[in-house]
Parts: C-alpha cells; structure tokens; sequence
C-alpha cells in the first residue's frame, strides 16, 4: 500500500473508508463467536490485514490475530489491544444486522473494537513510518476467558517487544465522541465463586431425620454481605454478590446439597485475594457448627486494570490535542466490571480509555443489554485515537 504525501490529512483518509469500516462492524456484528470460537471473525480480521499488506501472526491465545507495522528501531514497540468475543445472549434487535446465531451476540461492542483498531491498522500503513513498531492485537476470550492471559502466556510480548500497552473500551454512559479516562484502577478485579453446602436430603415433614442444607446456605449468603462491609477498609470498594440459589427439585423433599454461584469484585487484586480467603473460612466454619460438608472454588480470576500514570498522561494529552479538553473526563470513576486487560498491564505500564457510545436521542441501552448495538459513527473518532496514540507515543507529531 503507497505512502500517502504530506497534503494528505488523517481526516480525508477517515472519510473515505468510513462506510466500509461500517459495514464491516456489521457484517462481524451479524456473525458473533464466543469466546475461543472466533474463527470466522479471525478469518475476516486476517484478510482484511493482508489486503493491507501486513504480514499476520495466527494463534496466539488460540484465535487470537496479531499484525505488525515495523517502525525505524525494532526494538521499540507498542501494542494496540482490541477483542474480539460475543456474549452468549439472544439479541432482541430486528435490524438487518441482527445476529444469525441463535443466542448469541455482540452485545459489548467488541465488533467495533476490532473494527476501529483495523481502521487504525489502514491509516497507519499509509503514513509515515513511525520511530517505533506499532502491534495491532486482536485478543479472543475477553468474556471470561483470560485471553490476555493466553496471548502472554503464548509469548505475545516475546514475539512482538512492547514497552506499553493500550485498550480501549466503548461506554454507553458518555456522549458519543467522548472519552473518559484515569490514573489508577479504572476496572475491578474479579473473580467467580461456587459454593456447594452438602447435608441430608429428608422428607419435609421429617427434618429432624435429615441435615436441610438450605438454612446454613441463607446463612453463607447474609455473611457474605457482612464480609463485603465490615471485613476491609470501608473506603476500599468491594461487590460481593450471590447470583445464583440452586436447591431442590420439589416443594416437600430437603435436599441433599444446595449450590451457590457469584461474583467478588474489587479496584485490588490483593483485597480481592483477601476476601477469597475470608469466604472461604467463614463458610468452613459454618459448616462446620452445622455439621454439613461444604466446598468453595473461586475460578474466572481478572486483575485489576490500572492506568499507569505517565501513559495515562499521554494519552490525556492525545485527546486535548486531536479532539478538545471539552470531549475527556479525566475523572471518571472507578468501574466495579472486570477487563481482562488487566493481565497486560501487570506485564507491562500503559492505558485503559473509554470512548462514548451514547447515541443522540436514541434509548440508553447498556453493555450485554440484549438491544445493544454499537454506534458506528464513532469508529472514525476510535480510529483517529489511535493512530494519534501512536504518533505521539513515538514522537511523531
């Protein structure tokens, strides 16, 4: 692909391939993977690249696509992160883009993502080279899979040298075109727990003859509330939640076990390792007054995702400057949802923003909301993010 001259802004270049960026984030929106099963999306994300020229790197992580623009000195480098997972969740939108895959959909936005991050990769080709490499990471199993955690552990930062690495996040909950950002942890960490009480079925009219799991359970979900209040720091946050009661299959037999199923979230990761511990000895010690067996598992473990300070600085001033210091909040709270971009910024420093989704006029419909739908006249905004990122990362404006 030809360098464009110098009379060639970013902005003519942004619209002239808006409406193909657009029908590609709707073409991937009609086609959602669950996490791990992104082959076809893989499969769009790797052509549309080498029709680039780019040279694509396959697998790591499993579906995961990395492609790279080499700078002047090899040895520096950033990597630009976008997902690429759906939801398991039936789409109840009827427009012509609506997913043909009967439960599931991308109803986080992660379709524009990958679309704003190959617009990135086109204008970056066509300027001038950067003083340093540029790595566009297309990650799969964001959505509980620790896919960040698989590329790394596949050697994403052995075979592409990062000094820094940035992500990016649509959010409902800013204007179209804004940005919010912060120092420090901008999403919790998490993790999920099961909790299984086991005791003695009996009849219901003959309890005395069994040991009725169900009470000593209630009792494990109250004190999970207590731990989450009085366990830490008051002004530490922490969300414990019990999302699932599964007990019984009739209105008149004590079951024999009763499963818990939920969430911990916290803005640390050592708190949140705290609180496991905790969980873990109250509900033991319960079990153990009651005389019933109890088993607790945590799985699905995310760090916290925490902006480092110079990065964040940085691309504070990529948003002043290409757009306006009206269009950041660069005091956004602190979001209690997990991203598994967090693994990344334990490897290395750099930045976490959110772009505004917010579509004028239309029905607030928040992420994993079954009538989410990305706001495609925003990918030109994400676009022109990140290839200012780059530019001033390396020096280039």
């Amino acid at each position: 692909m030809p360098k464009l001259n110098a009379s060639a802004t970013v902005e003519t270049l942004l619209d002239a391939h808006h409406a193909h960026w657009a029908k590609l984030r709707r073409d991937l929106h009609a086609h959602p993977e669950l996490r791990f099963e992104e082959h076809r999306t893989a499969d769009v994300v790797a052509r549309e690249l080498e029709s680039l020229g780019y040279a694509v790197l396959r697998g790591l992580g499993g579906t995961g696509v990395v492609a790279s623009l080499p700078g002047a000195d090899p040895d520096r480098g950033i990597v630009l992160r976008a997902d690429l997972d759906a939801l398991p969740i039936q789409e109840a939108n009827h427009f012509a883009h609506a997913s043909c895959a009967n439960g599931v959909m991308h109803a986080c936005g992660h379709d524009g993502h990958t679309v704003m991050l190959l617009g990135a990769a086109r204008v970056l080709k066509q300027l001038p080279q950067l003083p340093g490499t540029v790595h566009f990471v297309f990650q799969p199993g964001e959505e509980g899979g620790a896919g960040a955690r698989r590329m790394i552990d596949d050697g994403l930062f052995e075979r592409c040298p990062t000094e820094a690495v940035f992500g990016m996040h649509n959010w409902p909950g800013l204007p179209s075109g804004h940005f919010g950002l912060r120092t420090g942890p901008i999403m919790a960490a998490g993790s999920r727990f099961r909790i299984t009480v086991t005791g003695k079925g009996a009849h219901a009219a003959q309890p005395h003859l069994g040991l009725d799991p169900i009470p000593l359970a209630c009792s494990m979900v109250l004190q999970c509330q207590t731990i989450a209040a009085r366990h830490k720091d008051p002004v530490d946050p922490a969300v414990v939640s019990v999302c699932m009661f599964r007990a019984g299959d009739t209105d008149n037999v004590i079951p024999d076990s009763v499963e818990l199923r939920g969430t911990i979230r916290t803005l640390s990761s050592t708190l949140q390792q705290r609180l496991q511990r905790d969980i873990e000895l109250m509900c033991q010690g319960l079990a153990s007054a009651y005389g019933a067996q109890v088993e607790v598992t945590f799985f699905q473990y995310y760090p916290a995702t925490i902006n480092t300070p110079t990065e964040t600085a940085l691309c504070e001033t990529v948003i002043r400057e290409t757009f306006s210091s009206e269009r950041l909040d660069n005091h956004i709270p602190s979001n209690m949802t997990s991203e598994d971009f967090g693994f990344m910024l334990e490897e290395r420093p750099g930045a976490y923003v959110l772009i505004g989704n917010a579509t004028p006029g239309a029905a607030a419909r928040s992420l994993h909301h079954p009538k989410y739908d990305f706001n495609d006249d925003i990918i030109p905004v994400g676009v022109r993010y990140w290839v200012a990122l780059a530019q001033h990362y390396f020096g280039a404006v």
